[in-house]
C-alpha cells in the first residue's frame, strides 16, 4: 500500500509520535508517517504488526483518542426575518465593527477544524459575491488533490470555489458539504459575513478570511474500542492535529495571523492538557500572531465525573466507595482513574451481582482482564504508576457488555496522604448509548479535552440574556488546579445560520471572531505585533465583565464574561 491506502485502511493502527520517528523507522518497514514539525508526528503502522489494544503492554499516549461534537441545541424560536445580534453586543464586539476602530477581522485568519462547510451560503461571501474562502481540506474526499505534504483528502482553494459559484452546481466542481451543519454554524458565527446590512445575518468577524478542515470520521477499529454508538460522529486525535497543521500553516504563507477555533471535546484524557493534541496545541498557540480558542464541553450535569479527597475525612477513613449506575442496553463504555502523585491507591470493583475483582494495586504497566462467571461482562483493566504523560497514577477500565445496575468501585489509599485527591470519569454524553452516570457526581472538573491544555484559551458559556451561567457547561478547574477556564461566552439560544442554537461551541465560535478582531489591531495595524495566545488572553482578561457580588476566578466564568469592547475601555482608562 502507499501511504494514502495506510492512512485510509482500518487495517492499519493510526498513533501520534512525540520524537523524531526517523530513529526508529527503517526502509521497509510496513507503515508511513506524516510529521507535523520536528518534535511530533502521525504514523501509520500495520495493526497485524502493532500489538493490539487488548493483548498489548500499554502506551496510552500514543494512541489516538476520539472527540466529538459539543452538541449544539435546537434554541427557543427558530430565528426570523431580523437578525438579532444581541449575543454579539453582549460580548461587546458588535460595537466594535463600526466606526472609529472599524474592526472586522480584516487581515486576519479564522481556522474551523469541524464537520465542513457550505461554501455557497452567502454568510461566506464578499461584497462582489467571491468567497471569503481561502481554502478548504476536506479529508472525506479522496479523488482531489491533498494539500501538499498531507497525502489523503483534497484540497479546493479560493479560485476553485469561485469557479464552483459561477456553475450551476457548485457541488460538481467543488463537493465539499456540511450534512451535520457544525462547522457551518462554527464559521458562521466566528465570521459570516455581512448579510442585507446585518440585518439577516453578522458575525464576529465579517472581513476575515476562513480556512476549514473537514474532518474525517474515525476509523471502525477506534470507534469499537471506544465503544462510539452507531451514527454518533466521532474524530480521531490524529486528523485534528493534522488539521491544526494545516491551518496553522497560513500564517506563515500568507504572513498573517491566524485564530483556530475547535467545537471538540472528550473526557477520556487527564483532564490536566498533557495528551498529545493538548500539548501540540500549547506548542501552537505560543506561536506569533497565533490564537488558539476551545470550548469547554457540556459536561456540567451529565453526572459523568467523580472525585474525592481523603484529607477530609475526619474519621481518618482510607477507603472510599464511588458508585456507577450502569443503565439497560449499555453495549460497553470505558472509565478512566486518575490520581495525583505521590499518593498511591489500589481499588477492587464489585459487579451488581455481588462478584468482585480483587484489589488493583497500580505498579508498572500491566493490563488485566477479567471475565465474571454469573455475569456476562468482560472487563479489561489497563493500570500504572506513572503515566508517561502526565507523571500520574493512572488506571483504565474497559466494560464489555456490563451487567445494568450499580457498579461499586472501591478506591483505597495506601500509607500517608500527600495530595489526596484523586478523579474518575465516564465519557461526554455523545458517546455513551444509554444512561449511564455517577450517583455522587461533581460538577467541578468537567472541562472537556484539550480545553485544559496550558496555553490555549477557555471558554465556558453562559445566557446572555439573563447574565445567567448555563448549568450544562464544563466547569473548571483542571484537575492539577489550573485556572481553566478563562473567560464565559454567550452559549444559549445564539442566532446562527440555521436558527437559534445552545452549547458550548457557539461560546467557543463568538469568543474567536472576538479574538479575530482584537488581532486586526494588534498584528494587521500593527498596535501589538508579537502577539500570541497568551498576550491577547490576558487582554481578554483586563477586559472581561466581572458581576459584583461573585469572586473572581471561579470555576465557571473564570474571569468574567467576554467583553473585547472592554480591553479598549481598559487601553483608554475608561474602566478605572
Amino acid at each position: 500500500m502507499d501511504c494514502k491506502e495506510r492512512i485510509l485502511s482500518n487495517e492499519y493502527a493510526d498513533g501520534v509520535i512525540d520524537f523524531p520517528i526517523e530513529r526508529i523507522v527503517r526502509e521497509g518497514d510496513d507503515v508511513c508517517y506524516i510529521p507535523l514539525d520536528e518534535r511530533y508526528s502521525v504514523a501509520y503502522i500495520n495493526r497485524q504488526l502493532a500489538p493490539g489494544f487488548e493483548e498489548s503492554s500499554f502506551q496510552y499516549g500514543y494512541t489516538p483518542k476520539l472527540y466529538g461534537l459539543m452538541q449544539m441545541e435546537e434554541g427557543i424560536g427558530y430565528g426570523g426575518a431580523v437578525f438579532d445580534p444581541s449575543s454579539l453586543i453582549a460580548s461587546g464586539i458588535r460595537q466594535l465593527q463600526g466606526p472609529p476602530l472599524n474592526l472586522r477581522g480584516n487581515g486576519v485568519i479564522v481556522g474551523i477544524i469541524d464537520t465542513g462547510i457550505d461554501y455557497a451560503n452567502e454568510a461566506f461571501l464578499d461584497v462582489n459575491g467571491e468567497s471569503r474562502i481561502l481554502a478548504i481540506w476536506d479529508q472525506t474526499i479522496q479523488d482531489g488533490i491533498p494539500p501538499e505534504g498531507f497525502f489523503f483528502g483534497s484540497q479546493y482553494l479560493r479560485e476553485d470555489i469561485n469557479t464552483a459559484l459561477q456553475t450551476e452546481n457548485p457541488l460538481q466542481v467543488v463537493p465539499v458539504q456540511d450534512p451535520l451543519r457544525h462547522g457551518t454554524i462554527m464559521a458562521g458565527i466566528a465570521a459570516g459575513s455581512l448579510v442585507n446590512g446585518g440585518s439577516t445575518y453578522i458575525g464576529a468577524a465579517p472581513e476575515a478570511e476562513i480556512v476549514v478542515v473537514k474532518l474525517k470520521e474515525a476509523k471502525e477499529y477506534l470507534r469499537e474500542y471506544y465503544f462510539v454508538p452507531d451514527r454518533v460522529p466521532a474524530y480521531e486525535e490524529t486528523d485534528i492535529m493534522l488539521g491544526i497543521a494545516y491551518v496553522n500553516k497560513f500564517a506563515i504563507e500568507f504572513r498573517r495571523p491566524v485564530v483556530i477555533c475547535l467545537g471538540l471535546g472528550t473526557n477520556i484524557g487527564d483532564h490536566a492538557g498533557n495528551s498529545m493534541l493538548g500539548r501540540y496545541l500549547s506548542k501552537v498557540a505560543l506561536q506569533r500572531s497565533r490564537a488558539v480558542i476551545i470550548c469547554g464541553g457540556n459536561e456540567g450535569i451529565a453526572n459523568h465525573h467523580f472525585t474525592w479527597d481523603f484529607r477530609q475525612e475526619i474519621n481518618g477513613e482510607s477507603i472510599k466507595n464511588a458508585e456507577v449506575r450502569v443503565g439497560e442496553g449499555e453495549k460497553g463504555f470505558l472509565l478512566e482513574f486518575w490520581g495525583n502523585a505521590p499518593d498511591t491507591y489500589n481499588i477492587s470493583v464489585r459487579s451488581p451481582g455481588g462478584e468482585t475483582i480483587p484489589p488493583i494495586r497500580l505498579g508498572v504497566e500491566e493490563i488485566n482482564t477479567y471475565e465474571f462467571i454469573f455475569e456476562n461482562t468482560i472487563v479489561s483493566i489497563q493500570s500504572t504508576l506513572v503515566e508517561a504523560g502526565s507523571g500520574e497514577q493512572f488506571i483504565r477500565f474497559r466494560f464489555r457488555e456490563p451487567t445494568p445496575g450499580i457498579w461499586n468501585f472501591q478506591v483505597q489509599r495506601l500509607g500517608e496522604v500527600y495530595n489526596g485527591r484523586f478523579h474518575m470519569w465516564l465519557p461526554v454524553t455523545a458517546f455513551m448509548s444509554s444512561n449511564t452516570f455517577f450517583l455522587e457526581a461533581s460538577p467541578d472538573t468537567t472541562l472537556t479535552e484539550p480545553s485544559n491544555a496550558e496555553e490555549v484559551i477557555t471558554v465556558s458559556n453562559y445566557n446572555h440574556v439573563n447574565n445567567s451561567f448555563y448549568l450544562e457547561s464544563g466547569r473548571g478547574y483542571s484537575r492539577t488546579n489550573m485556572i481553566r477556564p478563562d473567560l464565559a461566552a454567550p452559549g444559549v439560544n445564539v442566532p446562527t445560520l440555521y436558527g437559534n442554537r445552545t452549547g458550548s461551541s457557539l461560546a467557543a465560535a463568538i469568543t474567536a471572531g472576538g479574538v479575530a478582531q482584537f488581532l486586526q489591531w494588534a498584528v494587521v495595524e500593527r498596535n501589538s505585533p508579537l502577539a500570541d495566545t497568551r498576550e491577547v488572553r490576558n487582554f481578554l482578561i483586563k477586559g472581561a465583565r466581572r458581576q459584583a457580588g461573585l469572586n473572581y476566578p471561579n470555576q465557571e466564568w473564570g474571569f468574567g464574561a467576554l467583553n473585547v469592547y472592554g480591553i479598549f475601555e481598559e487601553l483608554t482608562g475608561n474602566n478605572r
